[in-house]
């Protein structure tokens, strides 16, 4: 990050100045990466939710055997889980936030598409979601990413690092299966955190969820 915000610096302002600025776009594009955790909303959330797929579901089946297996991924020592799943509807991100909570393997953080109003945006940071930074967002190059692209690299690596699971959607729904460019900024950074040596090994867990009728 220091690397990218020198190159980049005009160099006017002072030394003092110019450090300044940069931790204050640095910590920007942080916030808009992601906000801390609400234990009041996310309990909150806990209690409501299966009221809610009550409404909206006859029935929710899980499948044992993975649910063992993801279990027993999730006590191997030293490893993050990341979750690659497949795009079906917007209740996809809380439904599956909810099953790992309540499995015991913790809040994930999940990948969420920019298109939301910014007060869903905030609600959502609160429950786990990240966002990609919005400097991202109309760069096509990984050349050109920037700040905001060495930021987001670092940002995986700590979340990598310190074992939380991650949740990464492959496309957007109506599901057209075809990797969007959202989905492949996020495996550019897992290959990167693989490659700089962030983290020794990551566990790609797949997760396909299927509706009858999609909500």
């Amino acid at each position: 990050v220091q690397d990218v915000a020198s190159s980049q610096d005009p160099g006017s302002g002072g030394e003092e100045g110019s450090r300044r600025r940069w931790k204050e776009e640095i910590s920007q594009i942080l916030r808009e990466i992601q906000a801390p955790l609400s234990p009041l909303l996310l309990r909150l959330c806990h209690w409501l939710l299966p009221k809610l797929l009550t409404r909206l579901f006859l029935g929710v089946q899980l499948h044992r055997g993975q649910l063992e297996m993801v279990l027993r991924a999730a006590r191997t020592p030293e490893v993050p889980l990341v979750f690659l799943c497949s795009h079906r509807s917007q209740v996809d991100g809380p439904l599956l936030s909810f099953i790992l909570l309540s499995q015991g393997i913790g809040v994930p953080r999940v990948a969420v598409s920019a298109r939301t109003s910014p007060r869903l945006r905030s609600l959502l940071q609160r429950l786990g979601g990240i966002f990609l930074p919005s400097g991202m967002a109309q760069t096509w190059s990984d050349r050109d990413e920037g700040l905001p692209g060495a930021v987001l690299d670092v940002y995986v690596q700590e979340v990598l690092r310190s074992r939380q699971p991650l949740v990464l959607f492959l496309e957007e729904p109506p599901a057209a299966l075809q990797l969007t460019d959202p989905a492949r900024r996020w495996l550019l950074r897992l290959l990167r955190a693989l490659r700089d040596g962030a983290v020794p090994d990551v566990l790609v867990v797949p997760v396909g969820i299927a509706y009858d009728v999609a909500p």
